[in-house]
């Protein structure tokens, strides 16, 4: 006998959600609703989900190289669909069941887990959370009297069982209709704990809930430049101009943390690189303040919805030294990036007078700018 197995039930056409396709094989992250729900349960056992005849293709592209079970076909609702999938694994009957929602795909390893100990002593195991918020009676869109929320969960799933118990309450159940295996299991006289589950196990409803739940996608990107030092009185870098008895030769103003920055950008956005949007050979730019090139990609994050979440310069130079300026050049960058300094870094380092940097010959810069975006 198989220690355990979960069913995830994903044989729901989505009527409410009204989305271009069933919630639970919409993209979420890099993978699907349900893909998600099926990866957070696999390190844990076997997984099989219950699916629509109809919906064989879309599971079969939402679930590649997941390794789970054979589909099994749902029913006419929730509750025949668990009943089928019960009865697929029925010939070779693991010791436990967790039953999932496939519209729940942030699954914490930490509430499997509580789920699994609590199985342990009880003949069935739920996650949930104490409702926080005061419940109201209402009739006719208006308010006719509080309802205490002492003792009232939410309860979430997966929702573990003993296998022979739950499927012989499900063979039990029919005709009477249960919004739940909890309350399916209850009516047939098992005893449920509820464990502590997560406000992130939180179900797809309506249609911008994949966008919220997925989160955003985190993106980092780099850049790299070097600018040679010729005679001169200064250089500019990161927007900060520093009497200097040299001077950084360029097409523009040559401010090389200016430039790896706005690279590292461009890179965060697979948008190129700032030659690309910038060309030297153009005539426009020549003696631009490199403030243009980066707030045009200041410009491409907003346009996309995206946000700067922090940025990182390293300076690479025996001369000048940075320290003096260091702190101009965070608020120099937070000003034209339009975010809080703090989110705003600027190292500086030698080369141990190795290189053409520790030659004096130019300076280099590297920088990563790391972008939230939808």
């Amino acid at each position: 006998m198989r220690d355990r197995i979960a069913l995830i039930v994903a044989a729901g056409r989505g009527t409410r959600f009204g989305g271009p396709a069933p919630k639970q094989y919409l993209p979420f992250g890099d993978t699907t609703v349900l893909g998600a729900a099926a990866m957070a349960l696999r390190p844990f056992m076997p997984v099989a989900c219950v699916i629509h005849p109809d919906d064989r293709a879309q599971y079969e592209a939402a679930t590649a190289g997941l390794d789970l079970l054979p589909p099994v076909f749902g029913g006419p609702d929730r509750q025949a669909s668990v009943r089928n999938g019960l009865e697929a694994l029925a010939d070779e009957p693991p010791e436990h069941v967790l039953v999932h929602d496939a519209a729940r795909p942030n699954l914490p390893a930490a509430v499997v887990r509580r789920i699994l100990e609590a199985l342990a002593a009880h003949d069935g195991a739920a996650p949930g959370l104490p409702v926080a918020d005061t419940l109201k009676r209402v009739e006719d869109g208006r308010s006719v009297g509080t309802v205490s929320r002492d003792g009232l969960w939410r309860i979430q799933t997966p929702q573990g069982f003993r296998f022979p118990a739950l499927l012989e309450a499900h063979r039990q159940a029919a005709p009477a209709s249960f919004s739940d295996d909890t309350a399916l299991a209850e009516a047939a006289g098992l005893h449920i704990a509820v464990v502590q589950g997560d406000a992130r196990l939180e179900k797809v409803t309506e249609p911008g809930d994949v966008a919220r739940l997925a989160g955003p996608d985190i993106r980092t990107g780099h850049g790299f430049d070097v600018h040679r030092l010729v005679p001169g009185e200064s250089v500019t870098l990161c927007g900060v101009s520093i009497a200097h008895n040299m001077a950084l030769a360029g097409h523009s103003d040559a401010d090389v943390g200016m430039h790896a920055l706005t690279d590292a950008i461009l890179g965060a956005l697979a948008e190129g690189d700032i030659g690309q949007h910038f060309p030297p050979s153009d005539p426009q730019w020549k003696g631009a303040a490199s403030e243009v090139f980066l707030g045009h990609a200041r410009n491409m994050v907003s346009a996309r919805g995206a946000r700067i979440l922090h940025c990182d310069v390293t300076l690479v130079c025996e001369a000048p030294r940075i320290g003096p300026h260091r702190d101009a050049m965070r608020a120099e960058l937070a000003r034209i990036l339009a975010i809080p300094v703090d989110r705003v870094s600027v190292k500086a380092t030698t080369s141990e007078r190795l290189g053409f940097t520790g030659r004096g010959e130019g300076i280099a810069a590297q920088a990563t700018a790391t972008l939230a975006l939808p």
